[in-house]
């Protein structure tokens, strides 16, 4: 995922209730997928940064020399200005960019 051609929106802003469920036609539903999504796009990013300051991490034995890291400073302001995951969520839902069924549909066919 590039997160920096990403064009969901930072603030909080107000959706169609009948854009979020038409796929599905239940907006619970709905929201459930589009919540699946953030939570993997969270791990996602997570994991990310983690393996981002792990390049700039500095490993000391004394617990009195600790400094900060500019490296380290600039790459998580960078993940702080980024779109929450809910928000990069629903905007792949509403692009038809998350894959989804129904498996009741499935098995009862």
């Amino acid at each position: 995922m590039d997160l920096k051609k990403t064009n969901a929106p930072v603030n909080t802003i107000t959706y169609d209730r009948n854009q979020i469920d038409e796929p599905t036609e239940n907006i619970y539903e709905s929201i459930s997928i589009i919540a699946r999504r953030a939570d993997q796009i969270n791990t996602e990013i997570k994991k990310e940064l983690i393996d981002k300051l792990e390049e700039f991490a500095t490993y000391n034995d004394s617990l009195e020399e600790i400094f900060e890291n500019k490296e380290q400073i600039e790459v998580s302001k960078f993940y702080e200005k980024l779109p929450k995951p809910h928000a990069l969520a629903v905007q792949e839902w509403l692009t038809d960019k998350v894959y989804f069924r129904n498996t009741e549909s499935d098995s009862k066919a």
